[in-house]
């Protein structure tokens, strides 16, 4: 299937940012990867804003759309009113002039979609209703329909300003394709399952490709308000309330703004602690006019809402073709397939973490869950792995190295640039003869050690390797490694204590010279004595003397 949010694992770096902004944590790993789990995905949109690495994409749509008007003669855009929040003092006109260039056969606002879906709200304030939730959202629709479908009776039964326009716009042309153009990322995929009114769906930032593929550029125009123009209001926090006759002093009116918000409002409703409200929902903070694919993220959602407000008439846009009653839509709950995990389970999955009591379970978010609790569950249902937990692996790191620091044999020491002392173990403290670390910590090596090869190593492209040295101060000979981490600004010094071997070689080396010294002193005599006794020995006294300076020759190489 052609996902419209898709996660390129080649670049992830395994940050877990993406799982940190994920408000349903729709996100697993698998291999060190972050991979969106489509089934339980809103498509809000935090993962692909969050992501530092930008492997989060959102599907090209483009090429759809120029076959669309290669085939087809009457394709109509539909396009979201927050193109007024995004294209800074630009017109429906000369937005429309653009998109004419690149083949399209008309250009409407979507707000003409959202006139007639705020009429059937209105027609909902009844007795008839208790709990009333806008339908405009869709991931506030996904997430209702996957995560919370105790609340589907309270979602209003009515087609999404995107849609109501699209069937409006097919009714009043026959053969007409229909191309929504907006900020949101979860509307490409409202469309997918809708084609019977959306043909397809462009972001924003999708549009400006578009143009700049064609080298068209939007002309700026002061001529922005229209006097029918109410509904531009819709983007907006409490925007769609501003369009909606709140005068039924039965029902409160709420906007509620932001997936969090969002599902503590639904919880309430839920468990029956809110009745005779109507209330806007959106999944972004500030509505749409701050959508994922709003082209200038740093604009300020009050800019956003003051370019909305300027520009919008106090009068509805005419409706054309169809009218509130045509507009029904029936959501329907999804089923996640992940099942509700034993205790058991879970306890045994909190000590493969390495959380063995209720302390070590901090609850940090480091991994991007809530708690650790939320995260063994998540581990058990294939969507996390142990490692993702932060402390767990420093402690682990800290345990192996510590391990391996305090119980080898060799002297381990690590020096800042300064050539201060920043780690050293018990080995090390037996060759310098420091009374234990803690003394000689964050001492420069001064203190201990003649710092010139140290010195030195800070140059060494490839540090120093196993130099032997004899440290007269302490009447050791010592193979000394030091290691210069230019990343890291550090030196790892690796020093093996070799003043047994060595004084057992010097041991040998003494026994060999005076082996040597004695076979020169029994050559000399046994010559003298040969010389005096040649005329006996005759040519035995060149064979005797051959034998013994190979001898000689043989502990001289052993040496």
């Amino acid at each position: 299937m052609d996902y419209c949010l898709e996660s390129k694992t080649n670049n992830c770096k395994n940050c877990y940012k993406c799982i940190r902004n994920c408000p349903v944590k729709s996100i697993s790993f698998t291999n060190n990867k972050a991979i969106i789990i489509h089934d339980d995905c809103i498509l809000c949109g935090k993962c692909y804003l969050a992501c530092p690495q930008k492997v989060k994409i959102v599907r090209n749509d483009i090429d759809k759309v120029k076959n669309l008007i290669a085939n087809n003669k009457k394709v109509i855009v539909s396009l979201a009113p927050s193109f007024i929040s995004n294209y800074a003092n630009v017109s429906l006109n000369s937005i429309k002039k653009a998109l004419l260039q690149l083949g399209f056969y008309d250009v409407e606002e979507t707000a003409v979609g959202a006139t007639i879906v705020k009429n059937a709200y209105n027609n909902m304030l009844n007795d008839q209703h208790d709990v009333i939730i806008s339908s405009c959202c869709h991931s506030i629709n996904l997430l209702i329909e996957k995560y919370y479908p105790e609340a589907l009776p309270y979602l209003a039964n009515v087609l999404s300003p995107m849609l109501a326009h699209g069937k409006d716009i097919k009714a009043r042309y026959d053969d007409a394709k229909v191309v929504f153009i907006g900020p949101c990322i979860a509307k490409k995929d409202e469309a997918d399952k809708n084609k019977n009114y959306i043909d397809a769906c462009l972001t924003f930032t999708e549009l400006d490709e578009f143009l700049d593929q064609q080298n068209i550029i939007i002309e700026t125009d002061d001529n922005i308000l229209i006097d029918k123009s109410k509904a531009r209001f819709f983007p907006t926090c409490g925007g769609i309330l501003k369009t909606m006759d709140t005068s039924n002093q039965d029902f409160k009116f709420i906007s509620i703004d932001g997936i969090e918000s969002a599902r503590y409002a639904l919880e309430d409703i839920i468990h029956g602690k809110i009745h005779k409200c109507f209330i806007e929902m959106s999944s972004c903070h500030g509505s749409c006019v701050n959508g994922p694919m709003i082209k200038d993220k740093a604009r300020s959602i009050v800019t956003s809402y003051l370019a909305i407000e300027n520009t919008t008439g106090a009068k509805d846009f005419d409706l054309m073709k169809i009218s509130s009653q045509d507009i029904f839509s029936q959501h329907a709950p999804y089923s996640l397939s992940h099942a509700t995990p034993s205790e058991a389970e879970i306890e045994k999955t909190l000590l493969l973490m390495g959380k063995h009591e209720k302390e070590a379970q901090l609850n940090c978010g480091s991994c991007g869950y809530n708690s650790c609790r939320e995260k063994a569950i998540a581990i058990i249902q294939g969507k996390a792995i142990p490692e993702m937990c932060l402390p767990y692996l420093m402690e682990k790191a800290q345990s192996f190295s510590d391990k391996i620091v305090y119980n080898t044999p060799n002297g381990l020491m690590v020096l800042d640039e300064n050539l201060d002392i920043q780690l050293i173990n018990e080995s090390m403290c037996k060759i310098v003869k420091a009374q234990s670390p803690s003394t000689v910590l964050k001492q420069n090596i001064t203190t201990i050690l003649d710092p010139s090869t140290y010195l030195k190593a800070l140059d060494e492209e490839n540090g120093i390797l196993e130099k032997k040295e004899y440290l007269s101060e302490y009447d050791k000979y010592v193979d000394n490694t030091i290691i210069h981490d230019k990343k890291f600004h550090i030196l790892i010094c690796i020093m093996k204590d070799i003043t047994e071997s060595e004084l057992s070689y010097q041991k040998r080396e003494e026994t060999l010279r005076k082996s040597v010294e004695i076979t020169n002193e029994v050559i000399e005599k046994n010559m003298r004595a040969v010389q005096e006794i040649a005329s006996l020995l005759g040519e035995s006294a060149a064979e005797t003397k051959v034998a013994l300076l190979s001898l000689k020759d043989t502990l001289e190489n052993d040496k």
